[in-house]
């Protein structure tokens, strides 16, 4: 009776298994869907790229067209040089010449007056002969009149003349004969000219120094004022170049340095030149 009992039950079990397992079977999730305001904000979102490529390739094409034009248009100047030049060469031809070739010949003109002036580069050596000393100068077209560093300024008078007292207004870095260094120096007062500035106005005394550079030796007037405070203790302007000099303001030093009793020898010079800095002169 119990294997009879077991075939009975088969086909029940069966069934209840193939039940359970679709019972427990995992269901399949539902796809993702967006909502009308970010499916609208996708499309916008796509269409602004979309905008943006077309306008990079309108670029692209029309750069390419005005360089097309371009090319065409200097094409066209060539074939229209080149068909003169054989137009040229073919009448030559009928006419049975050689081309003439024409030398361009270059002369150099230079005018008595520039003969006459010496060169000088934008920083030199000069001498005050009746100081006793060489000192750093700076060439400067743009200033009208020359300037000497001064310091100690004072004004006396001899004879009824107006006079000034003083001494070189120098800094560490500056090269002077050391003897003179402290002296003091009086020369008769010319002139005053007035200097106008952010800070304001003031009026300096010009006085007259013999002054050598190079080949150069003339009576200049300086204008005395402190210069500590810029590289070069002598400016030299118009009034000293005008007439006498040009300036190549690719050169410096074209002169030698005088030599005076205490000072070092012109062949030491090259140690005590300075390499200039873009600083304004005043």
């Amino acid at each position: 009776m119990r294997p009879r009992t077991l075939l009975t039950l088969a086909p029940w079990l069966l069934t209840s298994l193939v039940l359970t397992g679709c019972a427990v079977a995992p269901q399949a999730e539902p796809e993702p869907t967006l909502s009308p305001d970010a499916f609208e904000a996708r499309m916008q979102q796509l269409e602004q790229q979309l905008a943006l490529s077309c306008d990079r390739l309108d670029d692209r094409l029309e750069r390419q067209d005005l360089y097309q034009d371009t090319l065409f248009r200097e094409l066209r100047d060539s074939g229209a040089t080149l068909r003169e030049i054989n137009f040229n060469l073919a009448r030559l031809e009928q006419r049975g010449e050689e081309p003439i070739v024409v030398t361009a010949e270059c002369r150099e003109e230079i005018s008595e007056t520039l003969n006459d002036k010496e060169l000088v580069g934008r920083s030199e050596w000069i001498g005050l002969p009746d100081v006793g000393t060489y000192l750093r100068a700076r060439i400067d077209s743009g200033a009208n009149t020359s300037s000497l560093s001064a310091k100690d300024l004072t004004r006396f008078e001899r004879d009824g003349e107006d006079w000034v007292r003083f001494r070189l207004g120098l800094t560490d870095d500056d090269v002077v004969v050391e003897g003179v260094k402290n002296e003091w120096i009086e020369r008769p007062v010319i002139r005053r000219v007035r200097i106008v500035q952010a800070s304001g106005s003031e009026a300096r005394p010009v006085v007259s120094l013999m002054m050598t550079l190079g080949p150069i030796r003339e009576q200049v007037e300086f204008t005395l004022n402190d210069r500590t405070h810029l590289n070069y203790p002598v400016l030299l302007g118009r009034r000293f170049l005008m007439d006498i000099a040009l300036i190549d303001v690719a050169e410096t030093y074209l002169h030698p340095r005088p030599e005076f009793p205490g000072g070092r020898p012109a062949s030491e010079a090259a140690e005590d030149e300075i390499v200039d800095r873009d600083d304004d002169e005043i």
